[in-house]
């Protein structure tokens, strides 16, 4: 007896839908995703009621100091919070010009020690210019 062998189909995926399925997600995540810069530190500053306003001055030199006590030198957060990374990053930032101004904006909750620890690197590279960023007070405390 001979059987009749039943020709196969060819089986096809169509996979123009699941591209375009794909390519919509894709697009979905990359709108909805949010870019943060991670070397710009949030600070928020102590208050003073006297002072003198900022002079904008392009050749300045600007330590910020997180809560956290993260030290960030002209926007560029600063591998390690010790007195030896500070040091060499205002080494390499200043040029070995000490007569450029040092500002230190440090936030209001950030620990005495991390203020104290950016002092002592200025005064220890020679920076006589040091200014506190602060902000000024609405009322009277």
């Amino acid at each position: 007896m001979k059987f009749r062998r039943r020709s196969r189909e060819n089986i096809e995926l169509n996979l123009v839908s699941l591209i375009d399925v794909v390519f919509v997600l894709l697009l979905f995540f990359v709108v909805t995703t949010t870019f943060t810069r991670q070397t710009q530190l949030r600070v928020e500053l102590p208050q003073a009621v006297s002072g003198t306003p900022e002079q904008n001055d392009a050749k300045k030199i600007d330590i910020a100091i997180s809560a956290e006590g993260v030290y960030s030198l002209n926007d560029k957060l600063l591998p390690k919070s010790d007195l030896a990374t500070l040091l060499d990053a205002l080494k390499t930032e200043s040029g070995g010009d000490t007569s450029r101004p040092l500002s230190i904006s440090a936030d209001g909750k950030t620990p005495h020690q991390a203020v104290i620890t950016a002092m002592d690197a200025a005064g220890k590279l020679g920076f006589s210019k040091l200014s506190m960023t602060t902000i000024e007070a609405q009322g009277t405390p």
